[in-house]
């Protein structure tokens, strides 16, 4: 069944008294919310909410506008920090939503994340859309998912499909909690959630530049400045002008441009691989930024320190590693499939490969220390130790072909 309109009321939260109102409910209420955000990534250069939806699972569902709460009522959200942090949170993918509430001064102690939980249960298609159909029996629709909610006013589609996302999460983990239950999957879900109080997004790089697609084969100095100096310049610009950079001009046209340094503006315009809808109306800006790269500073690349090598070279550098890696990884897969539920989430895969590249002779201490959970500990540990003398007997005992 298609589930075109939301169940509940819907309160557009945008000003002194909608804000009111929704204080008073939420203070009554002593329920999980079902809470998500939407943003304009793609559109905008800040990765700011640009709505946050709040669910009561006995109540309505509130749109909150930080938009226009920030000029009606300033402070708006501390007032709703004061109401939300003490409850639990209902969220699907709550890692792409937890940097813009914490901005808010939004957060938890409790987490519950419907599409990690998906992912422990076993179920193969964890987007909230797939999950709402194979478990509830309704059809969302998702067509405003990459829209700029940015605009305003936003229009009523935009906000009947935002109140859907809530609407359905009470419901749809109700049946997720089911299904982690009778495979005694509870515990594992809890110590997931738990860890989500940790979550902090990647640090943003000393030189952010560097992140350019394709960028890491580069050792010319003087393309690496001119690239350096495009991602400068288009930065501060869509900073100032908050915009998504890539709506300027996008990266591959950045790599474009260093391919062969122009040596002028004219020889940069004729360059058709450099687009973007500002590659030509703000051509100046750009050379500027390439005759100029010659005098900008840039540091070494930096060495990745305490990383290991890509696993993909240990098969001729490190071939102890790589049978290692292959051995253990196959008892990991098996494992995985026998539980049902991915590798991934059985073991971060980058853990799987610190310990079978320098394994420790604690191997519970040292899976404890990169972070991986006791649940995860507990079933993989064997499996880890069973891997390596496997892995060392091929060593001593090398197959002959």
């Amino acid at each position: 069944m298609n589930l075109e309109t939301p169940r509940r009321p819907v309160v557009q939260v945008v000003d002194q008294e909608s804000l009111d109102e929704m204080l008073e409910a939420l203070k009554q209420n002593t329920d999980t919310l079902a809470v998500d955000t939407e943003r304009a990534s793609g559109f905008r250069y800040s990765q700011r909410a640009y709505l946050v939806q709040i669910g009561l699972a006995e109540g309505s569902i509130y749109l909150v506008d930080p938009v226009a709460l920030d000029e009606a009522s300033p402070g708006w959200n501390k007032l709703v920090a004061t109401e939300i942090n003490s409850k639990s949170w209902l969220l699907h993918a709550a890692t792409q939503d937890i940097p813009c509430l914490t901005e808010l001064g939004f957060s938890s102690e409790t987490i519950i994340d419907t599409e990690l939980a998906a992912r422990l249960a076993g179920y193969e298609k964890v987007g909230l859309g797939s999950m709402v159909t194979e478990l509830l029996d309704l059809e969302l629709a998702k067509e405003h998912s990459a829209s700029d909610w940015s605009i305003r006013p936003l229009h009523p589609s935009l906000l009947n499909y935002a109140a859907l996302d809530v609407d359905v999460l009470h419901d749809l983990w109700a049946e997720i909690e089911k299904s982690l239950e009778s495979q005694s999957k509870t515990q594992w879900a809890n110590e997931e959630f738990a860890a989500l109080q940790n979550f902090k997004p990647k640090p943003v790089a000393q030189e952010p530049w560097r992140n350019l697609p394709g960028l890491s084969r580069v050792k010319d100095q003087v393309k690496l400045k001119a690239a350096a100096a495009l991602w400068l310049a288009r930065d501060e610009i869509a900073s100032e002008s908050d915009i998504a950079p890539g709506r300027l001009i996008p990266d591959r046209s950045i790599m474009a441009a260093i391919d062969k340094v122009p040596r002028s503006k004219h020889e940069l315009s004729q360059n058709k691989l450099f687009q973007g809808r500002a590659s030509r109306s703000m051509l100046s800006v750009w050379w500027e930024a390439v005759e100029g790269s010659k005098n900008l500073e840039i540091l070494p690349a930096p060495e990745h320190t305490g990383a290991i090598p890509n696993h993909k070279s240990w098969e001729k550098r490190f071939p102890e590693a790589h049978v290692r890696l292959k051995l253990v990884r196959q008892l990991v897969m098996a494992k995985a499939a026998e539980l049902v539920v991915p590798v991934e989430n059985l073991l971060t895969p980058e853990f799987l490969r610190r310990v079978c590249f320098e394994p420790e002779e604690n191997i519970t201490a040292q899976l404890e220390n990169l972070g991986a959970r006791p649940w995860q500990v507990q079933i993989v540990t064997e499996l880890i130790e069973a891997g390596l003398v496997l892995a060392e007997a091929e060593h001593s005992h090398p197959q002959t072909p």
